[in-house]
């Protein structure tokens, strides 16, 4: 990308904090935050679940790759649903002025985070566990992030500064990091 991008674009897993690291991102960053997969639920008027359980996975993959493409905005920071990367045309179009950043954290937090794996609305396969959901994923997040942010044992505050860095130079100051 010969531009720095307009928007960043958080990625990574359901329990990842993709949601609130993004508000605190969007106030620290002085950027408008959307959550996509509320725009999912707002665009067909349904929660995430009742789309799987009446649907099922694969037409909440097809919601979002719809909602995703649709989607232009500049100055915001994008926390999408954990399934956004099954959609190569989504992330692509994400990224073309978005700085993609995946934050990464263990299976084991990740865990202790999601007390609702069932009941989630998580575009999943019904047979499949959190822990091969996990696995399938890992590789598709590394693959379409720009920068990784290896959350594990951070706060939120040092997330969005270590982001903050990245997206506007190693100078660069989160004047959230003292008041989060």
């Amino acid at each position: 990308m010969d531009r720095k991008p307009s928007n960043i674009v958080l990625i990574g897993m359901p329990g990842s904090g993709k949601s609130t690291i993004g508000v605190v991102l969007a106030k620290c960053a002085s950027m408008d935050f959307v959550d996509t997969d509320i725009l999912i639920q707002c665009s067909v008027g349904r929660s995430l679940q009742d789309i799987v359980d009446s649907d099922g996975h694969m037409a909440l993959r097809a919601i979002e790759e719809k909602v995703l493409l649709e989607l232009d905005c500049r100055n915001h920071v994008i926390a999408t649903g954990g399934s956004a990367v099954y959609s190569r045309a989504a992330m692509e179009h994400l990224k073309s002025d978005g700085l993609a950043v995946f934050l990464e954290v263990d299976l084991d937090t990740l865990k202790s985070r999601i007390h609702d794996y069932e009941t989630r609305g998580l575009a999943k396969r019904p047979d499949q566990s959190f822990e091969e959901l996990f696995a399938e994923r890992s590789s598709l997040y590394s693959y379409y992030a720009d920068l990784t942010v290896h959350c594990s044992g951070l706060s939120v505050a040092e997330v969005c500064a270590a982001i903050i860095q990245a997206w506007r130079g190693p100078d660069a100051t989160c004047p959230c990091a003292d008041s989060t």
